[in-house]
């Protein structure tokens, strides 16, 4: 098991933990309130910091319910955070796009995150035949 430092920025948010049991994923939430209008960008602070083990990085993705509930996206499809972004100011924000006009409270859960191991240093072997035979295609199950 790793430790993983942790800073709070504020007391208005629930401490992490894993979702209710049923999950290895982490909810984040909004550590300030919010106000977007339809089209806004915002980068909404999730009132943590963290200094995570060498080797290891987050991946932080909305939750199944945050469009439904808020009218936002996630701008960059997913957020990854590198062991180096571990500095005592360095809260993890999440960069949102308002697809209508919305308002996310302090400590409403809008993102979760999970800890993966870095990609291993790989060495790119330039060949003319993979040795497979073609599966058909994009998308394809390999039928005719």
């Amino acid at each position: 098991m790793e430790n993983i430092k942790i800073k709070y920025f504020t007391d208005k948010i629930d401490k992490l933990r894993y979702i209710d049991g049923k999950s290895d994923w982490i909810d984040l939430r909004a550590s300030e309130d919010i106000e977007l209008k339809k089209g806004e960008f915002s980068l909404i602070p999730l009132g943590v910091a963290m200094k995570l083990p060498e080797g290891y990085e987050a991946h932080i993705v909305p939750r199944s319910s945050t469009y439904k509930n808020f009218g936002i996206i996630q701008a960059n499809g997913i957020g990854i955070v590198d062991n180096s972004y571990c500095g005592n100011n360095d809260m993890w924000k999440m960069p949102v796009i308002a697809l209508r006009n919305t308002k996310i409270c302090t400590n409403d859960r809008i993102c979760q995150f999970r800890i993966f191991k870095i990609q291993p240093q790989l060495v790119f072997e330039e060949t003319n035949h993979l040795g497979e035979e073609d599966r058909g295609g994009f998308g394809s199950t390999g039928r005719c």
